[in-house]
């Protein structure tokens, strides 16, 4: 599945388990671009992340609530309205809208 920004693509990665949702991006020297899809999450932790990312929080029917750009390394969100999770590749959240929902193709 992707996640469709404008005219871009962009694959996602569902994370279920515990282990797999700890390491995340945790000390990946590599650029991410990837989404990773985190459900029922409304905390996001950035601490050991190698790299900036950008946090996209929504609802239950991936409705954007909050959007944060150019995150660093060592920051902590919490959001108690998110029902879902997106963390995605730098300067992805500058082309989405507040309000708008997240649009997804095969």
């Amino acid at each position: 599945m992707y996640l469709k920004v404008r005219n871009k693509k962009i694959e996602i990665k569902e994370l279920k388990s515990f282990k797999e949702r700890f390491k995340s991006l945790k000390f990946n020297l590599y650029k991410n671009e990837l989404c990773l899809f985190f459900p029922n999450k409304k905390k996001l932790s950035t601490y050991f992340f190698c790299q900036r990312v950008d946090a996209c929080f929504t609802d239950k029917n991936n409705k954007i609530l909050y959007l944060h750009s150019n995150v660093k390394s060592e920051k902590r969100i919490i959001h108690l309205k998110a029902k879902n999770l997106y963390i995605l590749p730098l300067d992805t959240a500058d082309k989405l809208i507040i309000g708008d929902t997240l649009k997804f193709v095969e």
